[in-house]
Parts: C-alpha cells; structure tokens; sequence
C-alpha cells in the first residue's frame, strides 16, 4: 500500500521583498530574497460528505524566528515558535512566545501585533508556495506481531487514523516517532506529535482554521486520545501555550505502517 514517506516530504516557499511585501515577518530579514524548505510533520484530508471534494492539509515542522542570512543573534528576542499548516490557496501559521499575548509587533508596526494564529491566502504571504508529498510502498501491521517486530526491527512507521465530524471524512497520517511495544502484556501504544486536528466548535472564516495542534496516541484499532496545545492559565494574568486539553474520539480507524 502507499503512504508518506514523512522524512522526505517537504513544504517549499520563496519570499521575495524586492517583488512582495512580507505579511507574516516581526523584523527586517537581511536578504531580500529567501527560499524556505520544511519538512513535513502530520497530512490531514478532509473530504467534504455532500459535495465529495477532498482537501489536503499539511503541517510543517516547528522553527524558531531568526535572522536568515544574519553576521550575528540568529535568534530573535524574544524568540517566538512557529508552525506552519498549509493547502494549495490557504495557510495557518500558529505562532507562540514564553506566554500568551506578548504583543510582539510585525515589520513594518502598521502591520499591527503578530497574531498567535494567523490565516490567509497563500499567494499573499509568499511568491509561491509547493508541498512535495514523497509517496512509498508501505506494509500495513495487521495485528500485534507485525507491530512488535517492526518496531524492535527499527523500521520507519507511519500511523493513519481515519475517522468522521463535522460533516467530512478525515484521514490524519503522521511518522511514528515514538513507540511503546511490550510482548509480555502484548500492549502497543503510539505516541506522537505535534499533528493537525480539526476542531468544529470553533468559529471560522477559513476551513483551516479549524485546525489545532495535538499530540495522538492509540493502543487499540477503534479509538484515539489527543492532548491539545491551548492557551493553559498560569495565574489570572499570564497565559501559556501548553498541551495541556485531553479528547477522545472513538469510533476511528486505526492503522499502523511500516515503510518498505
């Protein structure tokens, strides 16, 4: 069967400020010209159940604000985390410093303060922008001896739950980067993250907006718990972005992959 190879996968932007201005900087890059490649963390698609149009979301992987190209203090101060989740026309990029609401403005400061989620339109944000999704022949793991012996077999796993809400289909893939195995009680349990998980309580203009960072796990083929990042109270005035909300969502279908 065919799945991600996650290792090779890539999402690839160019900005270019002598053509665009940036919509997404919090200071004034060194060079006016940059091509950024990401590699990818998690695949989300959601097919819509009345009309049947499928859509695909990916996740990049978290980077830390710096000054690409920079004599000197490559790391911005104070230095925010940011992942990038993208389609072909739309984008979310979810951003967090050492607490909520720290107000860090964007370049130029007309822009306003940097939003901890900001969405748009791709073609706005960049020059252009491509996901190369590298596709390879995969083993499904049919039960827990083909799970154990790929795991101690130290072969790459991909971890695929599909699942129904909200009024779409929705398949998460992801690499399993952390895997918990046990012949004894002959127990498996993933454990992996960041993902994309769509949340449908929440109020949107844009599809991807529904999207929220998660941590997955699962032991069992027909239900998997998530823990999501949210803003975590620390006291009644500082906030942090943490993985600190649990939801379980039954009636999935999981499966696990070793990549040939």
């Amino acid at each position: 069967m065919k799945t991600l190879d996650f290792s090779r996968s890539f999402l690839t932007f160019q900005i270019d400020l002598q053509k665009q201005k940036a919509i997404t900087l919090s200071h004034q890059p060194p060079t006016t010209l940059n091509n950024g490649r990401v590699q990818l963390e998690c695949r989300c698609e959601m097919t819509n159940q009345q009309s049947g149009e499928k859509t695909t979301y990916v996740l990049g992987a978290s980077c830390k604000t710096e000054q690409v190209g920079a004599d000197g203090d490559l790391w911005l101060t104070p230095n925010g985390d940011f992942c990038p989740i993208v389609c072909d026309d739309e984008f979310l990029i979810i951003k967090s410093w050492q607490k909520c609401d720290m107000g860090v403005m964007r370049n130029p400061p007309s822009l306003g303060a940097q939003p901890e989620r900001q969405s748009g339109v791709v073609k706005e944000a960049w020059m252009w922008l491509r996901v190369h999704q590298h596709e390879i022949e995969g083993e499904l793991l049919e039960d827990f001896d083909a799970i154990f012996d790929a795991t101690i077999s130290h072969k790459a796993l991909v971890s695929r739950t599909e699942y129904s809400d909200g009024g779409y289909d929705i398949c998460i893939e992801h690499p399993v980067k952390t895997m918990n195995v046990t012949d004894r009680e002959r127990v498996y349990q993933t454990d992996t993250g960041p993902i994309i998980l769509p949340n449908f309580a929440r109020e949107v203009e844009r599809t991807i907006e529904y999207f929220e960072l998660a941590f997955a796990a699962f032991n069992a083929p027909d239900w998997t718990e998530f823990v999501v990042n949210i803003p975590t109270p620390l006291s009644d005035e500082i906030s942090v972005n943490h993985y600190s909300q649990t939801r379980r969502i039954e009636n999935t279908r999981n499966s696990l992959i070793a990549l040939a």
